[in-house]
């Protein structure tokens, strides 16, 4: 089945049909009903603070497991290790004062081989207009840090990590879908959403990094 969000792709590329075990951290707004439509041979664990952040029922019966934690405490004990052949945190370190650290932990829950993708806010976000939702950086109340590929990178490969992907996100089927989009946006919210100008604008920064073998 196809899908236009942007990380899929990279999904997609890495394990087609097949079956693999994905962590999602920030697993809100029905993210586990998203992706198991899209991969449904996909073995779905979330992980978020709490369960209520725009999430169905339908969406923990899809899941393998849940994991409610605090991602700043550090403390993971409760999630294997070598686990998982994916991981993905999606605009979740923006809003740690600590992303950092947390997103290098996460590298032991992850198999050798396996792929994390990473997307955030980027220093570009900074600039941007200030406009309904978000487009500036500063529009969310809630986001601490702001993050750069080259910061991140640098990161990932003293520990082991191949960068295979990075850079901003363009997701080109949301730029040429920008006009239906602004008309959803006025229909549904009766304003424009800042989101729908992300990709066309460079608001978001991504990577999609390769494990190499075990972190340290």
């Amino acid at each position: 089945m196809a899908s236009f969000i942007f990380r899929f792709k990279f999904f997609k590329r890495k394990f087609g049909k097949r079956n693999f075990k994905l962590l999602d951290i920030g697993a809100g707004n029905n993210s586990g009903f998203k992706t198991k439509k899209v991969f449904p041979n996909c073995e779905y664990y979330g992980l978020d603070i709490n369960k209520n952040y725009n999430n169905e029922s339908k969406n923990f019966l899809l899941m393998a497991d849940f994991y409610e934690l605090d991602l700043t405490h550090l403390q993971y004990d409760i999630i294997p290790n070598n686990y998982f052949d994916c991981i993905c945190m999606s605009h979740v370190i923006e809003h740690l004062p600590n992303g950092d650290k947390v997103a290098v932990a996460m590298l032991n829950k992850l198999k050798p081989g396996g792929y994390f993708y990473i997307e955030y806010p980027g220093k570009k976000s900074l600039t941007l207009p200030s406009c309904y939702g978000t487009l500036n950086f500063k529009d969310d109340p809630t986001h601490i840090r702001v993050y750069s590929v080259d910061e991140l990178s640098a990161l990932f490969k003293k520990r082991n990590c191949i960068i295979e992907s990075a850079g901003i996100r363009r997701n080109w089927w949301y730029i040429i879908a920008l006009p239906v989009r602004l008309c959803i946006s006025l229909i549904k919210y009766r304003k424009i959403n800042g989101n729908v100008f992300w990709d066309i604008l460079g608001f978001a920064e991504y990577l999609f990094i390769k494990k190499k073998y075990e972190s340290t």
